[in-house]
């Protein structure tokens, strides 16, 4: 006989969320590494100790790491779920009669007392500050690298860079583009014109790096290599120099707030202008495992760089043939990094058209960071650097885990502040995510599963 299943309409329900989150599931695990009580108290001279009860900040706080978490990228369908799905009920601390906030809260307080108070940065350092204590930070080597997200910008909506734009009253602006014109007033020197600008996001970067060109930020990573977690993260331009930039301010960074200085980088040959390798070297005194960018190569068959000897003590290159290149006397030349063979020594010379053909003397230009340059030549040429490079790959895996499961291929927010806060947020739930399958999973199976 079939059965039919009863319909019983109980008054009252006794119903704990505990009991309906398996004791497996990811959040359980965030739950116990998340600490909020540094949010609070960060907000808290926000807050009025008058009138009527604002949303909890720490609410959305957790509401937001649940969207990072399983890559919920609309915050209007943030709410949805939460609101229907009893382990992130259970998670935001709401009972099954509790409102969840409406999804406009969001925007309000992040462009107001999140960005104010750099709540999403103070979020960022406690959950590393966690990874610390629980030993998963070794501080001994760290690696760098950098990601292009396309930025909420449409090319339709833009102009050359060249062209005169009106922007009107900046205070009638919308955000983006007084952020934009903000940076304008205090870049010195000033930035070179780009090829397109966008109108709705002017401080996002045109660009082709990657096919079709496309208005993007770059996402800077600085991770630390034993268990792959990241120690800081910057947006930037998407460009050599300014990815430079941010990882020089990352390392000063966590030195400053954490007094961790690893003993090596790691990098792409991006990080290996002499510039960058002479910071690591002569500044910071760390040892630069990274490729070294060297155009100085020659192949058309005559003589590069490399053929020739350099003399430290007497300052000096020795060519092939045995002849002398040397600097500029001191105040006689623009280059003074730039070394000249004698004219009457190349004339002369039975090398001269594989040295120097189609001028009148060799000359080579020495950068006045070639020590740390040659440094990391020499260190390219060991096994704890080819070590270095497969360790680079977790940095990699991160970019991967970023687009593919939290769902960040493209920004929802605009301007660099945009940007700022979710990087930020999406690197809290990585290494969040990281910290619980580093710590609990030999001890349970955690369901990294989206669903």
């Amino acid at each position: 006989m079939m059965g039919r299943q009863a319909t019983k309409r109980e008054l009252f329900v006794s119903v704990s969320l505990d009991e309906y989150v398996p004791e497996d599931h990811l959040l359980r695990a965030v739950d116990r590494y998340l600490d909020l009580s540094k949010f609070r108290a960060n907000l808290a001279d926000s807050y009025s100790h008058t009138g009527r009860p604002s949303i909890d900040p720490e609410l959305m706080a957790r509401m937001l790491i649940i969207g990072y978490c399983y890559g919920i990228r609309s915050e209007r369908r943030l709410c949805e779920e939460v609101s229907m799905n009893l382990a992130y009920r259970w998670f935001c601390r709401l009972g099954l009669k509790d409102k969840v906030p409406d999804h406009s809260s969001f925007s309000k307080n992040r462009h107001g007392r999140f960005r104010d108070h750099d709540a999403f940065r103070q979020l960022f350092d406690s959950v590393l500050r966690r990874c610390m204590a629980e030993g998963l930070v070794q501080g001994e080597g760290f690696a760098t690298d950098a990601s292009m997200i396309r930025a909420d910008a449409h090319r339709h909506r833009s102009c050359p860079g060249n062209a005169s734009i009106d922007w009107g009253d900046p205070e009638q602006a919308s955000r983006p583009v007084r952020e934009y014109l903000a940076a304008l007033e205090q870049a010195n020197p000033v930035a070179p014109v780009p090829k397109r600008i966008s109108l709705t996001d002017p401080a996002s970067t045109w660009t082709a790096a990657a096919g079709p060109a496309i208005f993007a930020y770059s996402t800077n990573y600085l991770i630390d290599l034993k268990a792959g977690l990241i120690v800081d993260v910057e947006a930037s331009a998407v460009n050599k120099m300014a990815e430079v930039e941010a990882t020089k301010m990352m390392i000063d960074r966590v030195e400053e707030k954490f007094a961790i200085k690893p003993r090596r980088l790691v990098g792409d040959t991006n990080y290996g202008i002499a510039a960058m390798l002479g910071w690591l070297v002569d500044e910071k005194g760390i040892v630069p495992h990274v490729p070294v960018w060297d155009k100085s190569e020659h192949h058309d068959g005559t003589f590069s760089r490399t053929d020739f000897i350099f003399d430290v003590e007497n300052n000096q290159y020795v060519c092939p043939a045995g002849n002398h290149l040397r600097p500029p006397r001191r105040g006689q030349a623009k280059t003074p990094f730039r070394y000249r063979a004698s004219v009457y020594d190349c004339q002369v010379c039975e090398l001269k058209p594989k040295c120097c053909p189609n001028m009148v003397a060799r000359k080579i230009d020495r950068s006045p960071q070639e020590p740390a340059r040659d440094i990391a030549r020499a260190i390219g040429k060991t096994e704890a650097y080819r070590q270095s490079r497969r360790e680079r790959k977790k940095v990699e895996m991160l970019f991967a885990h970023l687009k593919r499961i939290l769902k960040l291929g493209q920004l929802r927010l605009r301007g660099p502040s945009g940007a700022h806060d979710e990087f930020l947020l999406a690197a809290t739930a990585q290494n969040l995510r990281r910290m619980a399958k580093k710590l609990l999973l030999p001890k349970q199976d955690i369901k990294l599963a989206m669903s």
